[in-house]
């Protein structure tokens, strides 16, 4: 990319879009925020002439456009769902081609006492919607509501060197089938197993890796095996034991055939990405990339013939999801893209969390413009503008020159959202915790103190990020005049090992003291008002909300749990069920029940939680809220009907009806007299 085409971008962006100068007088509504999202799931096809992504029009089901990426002016092909089910994803797998996810609730499905649940199916189709026929692959159910979850399965490799065929693992039978995306023929490349999985290809298409899972002496592992190119062997190469904690894992292959590269810390805090050589059976001495605060994630490789396979970015998880270009032009198209958005970057002051080194970095204050898609021969590039106080928006640079293709949440002005930024603060016993820290806009609500709403993430083996929410969780009550803070408490994934591992049998003991440190800490600050402040989780946040109703330091008003487990022995008997989480998470899991701390429950708490939850039964709710009732304790409880665990069965009913809720409940119900 010239020059002058960035700069033709850079003013092509100036000129088109301007920023909102006055302060929104009222918050976006629950609805914005629980709407069917506007533009979702863009992909750009391989040569860069079409560009595909989900459009919800008035927060209506999605439907599928694909337009010309140099003529966006065209009227686009539009594909719509049927009454029965919903498009929830679409990529470019060849450039005439597009590989769909649709889903479909069925009442005939369920995990245990659960009846009901969403079937997915994936298929082919061309640019004009014709779906490409899926085969009769051997071993399918009989059942149809199963065939309808079964489609293709999911893809391995999309084989970019070659002009039709992909590889494919339909869901329940593990085998890999080569898929003509022209006829729909098939024929079967490797036979699956119960011990083998997680195939890989190298640069030529060819299945190269896979993982074991076993034991050792009753140990379980996993272990890496690899096709000897030579002999045409499988042979085991090196293990991860489940009880070490220390995965190691091929994330990719490389134009050398002997040289693969694999992401892991190997004893180290954080992970880096390392060099691997099968002749040798050895690692490089020093790693390929690392950050030096942050877990590295994986590589980009370049899809254009003249440098196919050659390493162009190295990804790493810091305050959010960010790439290392090494490529020039990428590096300059998101620079420019920054630079014409006006990306603020700042300086943040870090404390090492393993050894307590005193570091700066430069990152975005708040929004940030990545990569998130590009042509073979990188010259049409898709990005992404969003960050905490930012909705997704999504440009297409084509010709030197860039266009806004769509905004996610259309309804909400960024103007009325507030301000988040990443920091840090001491454990009572030293251990530094992360944390974003979200605050309302001071021309509306002043400069503080707030009320504020504590959010610990679920998991707990997860994090946050410096980036949009799509719960509402943050900004929706922001937007509202309180403060929210999300403390990344120890047993937190993703911010090095000392970290998760401090959370060991932690559960409601030092993983909660963590989160009244940091209430603690906003109060001294001046930001939360110290008789203002309750607690919000989902999943594991939902736990630790009903663990601080318990808390005998009253620095909460009240507390939500949204589908929190109430008893610790129903998660570590799924645990133990599980040969591999036997060893590699059960022993983590001790601490305390909310269950049985019920006569100690200080403050009022709402629950709420889905009727088809199969990862967290409602009924865990359900038995917590009938303990609290019988012993005369302030208690609501709310099942929303057919809502799962994930975010991906979220409707905007229910997403809506969450928001809202706990909305009233903190202005009504939290002790004394509302928040």
């Amino acid at each position: 990319m010239t020059r002058a085409g960035l700069m033709g971008m850079i003013l092509a962006l100036s000129l088109g879009l301007g920023s909102a100068q006055a302060v929104a007088q009222t918050p976006p509504t629950a609805e914005a925020f629980a709407r069917e999202q506007a533009i979702l799931s863009p992909s750009l096809s391989p040569d860069g002439r079409h560009l595909a992504a989900l459009v919800s029009v008035d927060g209506g089901p999605h439907r599928l456009m694909i337009w010309r990426a140099n003529d966006l002016e065209r009227e686009p092909v539009v594909i719509g769902s049927d009454t029965r089910e919903e498009i929830v994803g679409v990529s470019f797998i060849k450039n005439d081609r597009l590989f769909v996810t649709t889903q479909q609730w069925s009442t005939n499905t369920g995990f245990g006492r659960i009846r009901g649940g969403y079937l997915r199916r994936t298929r082919v189709i061309t640019l004009d919607g014709d779906v490409i026929p899926t085969p009769d692959f051997p071993n399918r159910p009989d059942n149809e509501q199963l065939h309808a979850f079964y489609g293709l399965g999911v893809v391995v490799s999309a084989l970019p060197a070659h002009p039709t065929d992909i590889l494919i693992q339909p869901w329940i039978n593990g085998d890999v089938f080569s898929y003509n995306t022209s006829n729909g023929r098939y024929r079967r490349v490797r036979r699956g197993s119960d011990e083998f999985g997680g195939e890989r290809t190298d640069m030529d298409g060819r299945i190269r890796a896979r993982t074991q899972f076993s034991f050792d002496n009753d140990a379980a592992y996993v272990a890496q095996w690899i096709l000897n190119l030579q002999t045409g062997q499988w042979e085991e190469h090196f293990r991860s034991y489940a009880r070490d904690r220390d995965y190691l894992s091929i994330i990719a292959f490389t134009n050398e055939p002997h040289i693969l590269l694999v992401q892991g810390a190997r004893g180290r805090d954080r992970s880096v990405i390392w060099e691997y050589n099968t002749q040798t059976r050895a690692f490089a001495d020093e790693p390929a990339f690392e950050h030096p605060m942050f877990d590295a994630l994986s590589v980009v490789q370049s899809q254009r013939e003249s440098d196919y396979g050659e390493i162009v970015g190295f990804t790493y998880e810091a305050e959010r999801v960010t790439t290392y270009w090494l490529d020039p032009d990428l590096e300059a198209a998101q620079a420019a893209m920054r630079s014409a958005l006006e990306v603020e970057m700042g300086s943040i002051t870090w404390t090492d969390i393993d050894d307590g080194r005193r570091v700066r970095f430069s990152a975005p204050v708040d929004e940030d413009v990545g990569v998130i898609d590009s042509s073979q021969d990188r010259r049409t590039v898709l990005f992404e503008r969003s960050g905490p106080g930012q909705p997704p928006e999504y440009y297409l640079l084509v010709g030197g020159r860039a266009r806004l293709i769509g905004r996610a949440y259309p309804e909400i002005d960024p103007q009325a959202l507030g301000d988040t930024r990443i920091l840090q603060y001491e454990a009572r016993d030293g251990l530094m915790i992360p944390a974003f820290l979200t605050t309302p806009n001071p021309a509306q609500f002043g400069p503080g103190p707030y009320p504020m709403i504590v959010t610990p993430h679920g998991g707990p083996w997860a994090r946050d990020y410096l980036d949009w929410d799509a719960t509402g969780w943050t900004q929706y009550f922001a937007a509202r005049g309180y403060a929210v803070l999300q403390p990344q408490f120890r047993g937190s994934d993703g911010w090095g090992q000392r970290l998760w591992r401090a959370g060991d049998q932690q559960w409601g003991l030092a993983m909660q003291d963590d989160l009244d440190d940091g209430v603690s800490w906003a109060i001294r600050q001046g930001v939360a008002a110290p008789d203002r402040v309750a607690i919000h989780g989902y999943s594991y946040g939902g736990y630790a909300a009903m663990m601080a109703a318990i808390r005998p330091n009253g620095l909460y008003q009240c507390a939500i749990a949204g589908a929190g487990p109430a008893s610790l022995n129903e998660i570590r008997q799924r645990t133990y069920d599980n040969r591999y989480l036997r060893e590699f998470q059960h022993p983590t899991i001790a601490g305390r029940s909310p269950i049985d701390d019920i006569d100690q429950v200080s403050i009022p708490i709402y629950l709420y939680t889905g009727d088809t939850d199969a990862t967290v039964f409602p009924h865990e709710s359900q038995a917590y809220a009938d303990a609290l009732t019988a012993a005369g304790k302030p208690v609501r409880l709310r099942i929303l009907e057919r809502m799962q665990h994930g975010l991906y069965s979220w409707t905007p009913e229910n997403t809506a009806a969450m928001l809202t809720t706990v909305e009233n409940y903190l202005r009504t119900d939290c002790h004394p007299g509302g928040l």
